[in-house]
């Protein structure tokens, strides 16, 4: 952002703050998807991810006006999102579900393979791949995950992932560390292979 020129992001702000409430549609326009990928990262389930990401701009709009452009937007809205994920962790950790049904309906995948030629077994192999990162994230202690998806996938310094964790840049570069760490553990089989 070039210091003279605000971003589109603070202008939809101050819009907003001014009573545009039009302006919260342009936010959300380009900040839905990015969100929603973040919080599905966070939790692991898509109905919660989205669930989360619509009441994250629910809380935008609720603090329009607490809202400072001398903050970079981005780090204010992840900051929301992180503190609504947290909340709803813990909420599901003394709210356990009990899934009514099983797996066993789907069939397994093995017997997929039986028709199909050997690229089908690369993207299977892909697929599940995918599926045992997305795990080790999930397995991830709340704290190192926030910080391994905020730097990895959200592209943020350690500086602001600190000033989202209410932390230091020092403290989120050791998370990174033992995340980064954790991760090798648990997905060793795959990286041997790759």
């Amino acid at each position: 952002m070039d210091e003279g020129i605000p971003e589109a992001d603070v202008l939809a702000m101050q819009r907003l703050q001014a009573g545009e409430d039009l302006a919260l549609n342009e936010i959300m326009a380009r900040w839905e998807q990015p969100l929603a990928s973040y919080l599905l990262r966070q939790l692991g389930n898509r109905e919660d991810a989205l669930d989360l990401t619509m009441e994250t701009f629910v809380r935008v709009y609720e603090s329009r006006h607490r809202y400072s452009p001398a903050a970079r937007f981005a780090r204010w809205l992840f900051t929301i999102a992180t503190n609504l994920a947290r909340n709803h962790a813990r909420w599901k950790e003394r709210h356990p579900e009990i899934p009514l049904e099983t797996d066993e309906e789907e069939g397994s995948p093995l017997d997929h393979l039986a028709d199909a030629a050997p690229s089908a077994a690369q993207q299977m192999e892909t697929k599940e791949r995918a599926q045992a990162v997305r795990k080790a994230i999930t397995d991830l202690p709340p704290d190192l995950r926030s910080a391994i998806v905020l730097f990895q996938y959200e592209g943020l310094s350690h500086a602001e992932i600190a000033s989202i964790e209410n932390s230091t840049a020092k403290a989120i570069e050791s998370r990174l560390y033992r995340a980064r760490q954790y991760l090798e553990q648990k997905l060793a089989q795959w990286l041997k292979k790759s």
